[in-house]
């Protein structure tokens, strides 16, 4: 079943109390302001008067992007036209009330706005201001616009896939790989910042997550330097995801007792004996030709037969869903893994509940996706502008109520 969530509460997780302003657009930063939204913190979107492009990601519920829905709760907006002095001056007041600034312009954008982190540090020394690019700030590459897609290419990702073309993976998932490094950094500098009474720039480019994310497996093979290390065929993942004579199953035996579980449930119990597979490292060393083997077995059952046979010798398994089939799967619903809730603008909202369970400090959500400067007056409110002072930024152009409810 799916959980009902009502909002309106206030934020519960281990973050409460903490304020971050969000300058981030698109996708890796506002998932990793997300995920510290979800955990209590205060986000502050900072949006330009055009918004974050997502906003108009489709498939759209009344004008509401569903991307944007997803990154984007538990958030309040503010919309200020960075290219007017006044537009700066609140922004910059806005930072002086922070713990953290993220912001994920291409480097020297923040600098050239005056709203760079050497600007603050002095006056405001226990800031976190997290910075993230795409490919660092030096090199031949780093003043291009860098999206996911550059990411996979210079990464590796395009070559994961064996005896094929370069290949995307169907996802974002470089994007996402850098969101959540950097929700984890932003919460260590916090941490040492609690600690030593200092805080500190933390830059975070999406290559260095991407490279460290796919270091340990598929670039293994790089590791040692030493010409005479052995090298091993490069993982094949359609190893784990096998045709049955009706359908398809995943399967993913690894330690010893799982593999003579995989023979015995597959009845293929002589290649346990094989010494070609009687251990992990030959099991690596002819994954090709284990799978050629073991491709006939599957074939010989229908996936219900081999779910029961999984089952029974402790085998990791599941079902291949399509996607129309994750909401409804048995465990998703059981763990009321996905969550719903009324949006305002955009009806009924389903969404992942936060991931991590607190028992304590429970994750929450609180707060619909906003509209384009939905807490303009709130926000200027809490900072000590008076009505007046509110009229004038927005005649000037310097605050614009593009989208207030």
């Amino acid at each position: 079943m799916t959980e009902r969530v009502d909002l309106g509460g206030a934020a519960t997780g281990p973050l409460a109390g903490v304020r971050i302003i969000d300058f981030t657009a698109i996708y890796s930063g506002p998932i990793a302001a997300g995920i510290l939204g979800d955990q209590g913190a205060e986000i502050i979107k900072v949006e330009s008067p055009t918004g974050d492009f997502m906003r108009r990601g489709l498939p759209a519920s009344n004008g509401v992007g569903s991307p944007f829905a997803t990154m984007n709760r538990n958030k309040k907006s503010v919309c200020l036209n960075l290219q007017t002095p006044e537009g700066v001056a609140v922004a910059r007041k806005l930072v002086a009330t922070a713990d953290v600034v993220m912001e994920n312009f291409r480097p020297g954008v923040m600098d050239r706005l005056g709203l760079g982190y050497d600007s603050f540090k002095d006056e405001h020394p226990k800031l976190v201001y997290l910075s993230i690019t795409g490919v660092g700030t030096v090199g031949p590459y780093a003043n291009r616009r860098v999206y996911d897609a550059v990411i996979q290419a210079i990464s590796g990702f395009t070559a994961l896939q064996i005896d094929s073309d370069p290949a995307m993976v169907n996802s974002l998932v470089c994007d996402k790989v850098t969101s959540l490094t950097a929700a984890e950094a932003v919460v260590a500098a916090l941490f040492a910042a609690e600690r030593s009474g200092h805080g500190q720039r933390v830059e975070l480019s999406m290559l260095d997550a991407n490279l460290f994310f796919l270091w340990p497996d598929v670039m293994a093979n790089f590791t040692f330097l030493d010409d005479a290390v052995d090298k091993v065929p490069y993982l094949d993942h359609r190893t784990f995801i096998r045709k049955t004579k009706d359908g398809w199953i995943a399967s993913m035996p690894v330690q010893q007792a799982e593999m003579q579980g995989a023979f015995r449930a597959l009845e293929i119990e002589d290649l346990y004996g094989d010494e070609r597979f009687a251990t992990y490292e030959s099991r690596a060393r002819n994954r090709e030709l284990l799978k050629q083997l073991t491709d006939e077995a599957y074939l010989r059952f229908t996936t219900d037969e081999l779910c029961e046979r999984f089952e029974a010798e402790d085998v990791p398994y599941s079902r291949v869903n399509a996607r129309d089939e994750v909401a409804g799967d048995p465990q998703v619903q059981a763990m009321q893994a996905l969550w719903t809730y009324d949006h305002p603008d955009g009806g009924p909202v389903r969404t992942p509940r936060p991931p991590a369970q607190f028992s304590v400090t429970p994750s929450n959500i609180h707060t619909h996706t906003p509209a384009l400067g939905e807490h303009n007056r709130q926000v200027l409110a809490d900072l000590g502008y008076g009505d007046a002072d509110i009229e004038g930024l927005l005649a000037a152009g310097a605050v614009v109520d593009a989208g207030e409810r």
